[in-house]
């Protein structure tokens, strides 16, 4: 028998300081069967602290050509590709010359893949982003995670605090450079 997703749903309470973003969100996420839930969580994480209109979730695991969350104005061009993970040095080449911004989420040791990566050839690896959370921080949120949760997500000064169904987390949003390794 096949196993099926499970759905998460969150209402989220945005307030990004640092970009100018506030908005209340109601999402729906999948999680896929061979997903952790520290994945889910960066999916999530990611989505938010880039969102702006044109935003969505891509088709996901189901999509392997497609990036976790992409951003498309009104004329269909991308202007915004999102990588969640590990992602490889092709797939960010591949994003870098479609001209849209290029972001990563690493969901596990964020300078082992700045390190992996800065030893590729990548088209405008200068340009790609690419942020870490402090170590164990997705899989402390995904202990106070319930299949709907109301999270808090607020960012100021490059650090990231998180209410989650009444408990508080907080991480440094930690940027990272692919030709220089850590930046901030």
């Amino acid at each position: 028998m096949a196993l099926t997703s499970t759905v998460y749903n969150f209402e989220v309470a945005l307030s990004n300081v640092d970009r100018g973003v506030y908005e209340t969100l109601k999402l729906q996420l999948a999680r896929h069967p061979s997903e952790t839930l520290s994945y889910l969580l960066a999916r999530l994480l990611a989505y938010c602290l880039e969102y702006e209109e044109g935003i969505a979730f891509s088709k996901g695991l189901s999509e392997a050509e497609d990036p976790a969350v992409w951003g498309h104005d009104l004329t269909g061009q991308l202007f915004l590709w999102v990588e969640v993970g590990a992602p490889a040095a092709q797939r960010l080449h591949k994003a870098s010359k479609l001209g849209a911004r290029v972001v990563v989420y690493a969901h596990k040791d964020p300078a082992l893949l700045v390190s992996q990566l800065a030893r590729e050839q990548i088209f405008a690896a200068d340009k790609i982003k690419v942020y870490g959370f402090a170590p164990k921080f997705l899989e402390d949120v995904g202990n106070a995670v319930e299949k709907r949760s109301a999270v808090a997500i607020s960012v100021s000064e490059g650090q990231l605090y998180l209410n989650v169904s009444g408990k508080d987390f907080e991480t440094p949003l930690t940027e990272y450079s692919i030709t220089a390794g850590k930046t901030t």
